[in-house]
């Protein structure tokens, strides 16, 4: 099946890759900059790791964190590189409404900038005009929360971390 969408964005972050590429291994970070358009509670006995690894997670999402919006796997791959300046992840998700959801995460040091990328192709069915706008909307929110996490040094995270422990 062909995505019916293609959506590609990219942002510059002010910090070190060291330091984006650990945020990016977090699935913290994955809630943080999501927050506050969705919040994702795992689901289906899903354990949410402190690092990504490779495998399906399952969440429920909910808008501005009170209306249900369904249930998503969250399918992690981490593609190999043999460059060190170079990460990707990449979320081959499914639900009922997206059954086409695959997001690459590109993180390089390119022209002496940090580059952070999303490239999502999805296909809601005759939902996708919406859902792909929504998407959209939603991505640019979360390089918004990107690059004010980078600019802060990763505090938000560093202090959500030390409120775990």
């Amino acid at each position: 099946m062909q995505p019916a969408v293609k959506i590609s964005l990219e942002t510059t972050l002010a910090c070190s890759f060291h330091d984006a590429a650990e945020a990016l291994r977090r699935p913290a970070l994955f809630l943080h900059i999501a927050a506050p358009l969705v919040s994702f509670r795992p689901t289906r006995g899903t354990s949410v790791p402190e690092f990504w690894v490779e495998g399906t997670y399952w969440f429920a999402m909910r808008a501005f964190g009170l209306l249900p919006i369904g249930e998503q796997a969250v399918v992690i791959e981490i593609p190999a590189s043999d460059d060190p300046e170079v990460l990707r992840l990449r979320d081959r998700g499914h639900s009922r409404m997206l059954p086409v959801w695959d997001h690459r995460i590109t993180l390089r040091r390119r022209d002496g900038e940090l580059r952070y990328r999303d490239d999502i192709e999805l296909d809601a069915g005759w939902l996708t005009p919406l859902v792909g706008l929504s998407v959209r909307i939603f991505f640019q929110h979360r390089q918004r929360r990107w690059r004010r996490l980078a600019a802060s040094g990763f505090e938000a995270l560093a202090s959500s971390q030390r409120a775990d422990d």
